[in-house]
């Protein structure tokens, strides 16, 4: 079975790292880095789930 790569929902860039998530409130979010997270994050905090 082999597993589809995602692309990160802020530069599209392939994610190779598991662990960069953030929960919204359209659905579950994946980064590439913890940079593109980050700028995410400030830039939609009001849509962010708490955890």
């Amino acid at each position: 079975m082999s597993e589809e790569k995602k692309a990160c929902d802020l530069c599209g860039l392939t994610v190779e790292v598991s662990g960069f998530t953030l929960k919204m409130k359209d659905g579950e979010k994946i980064f590439c880095c913890e940079g593109c997270k980050g700028i995410y994050q400030m830039l939609h905090e009001d849509e962010i789930l708490p955890e």
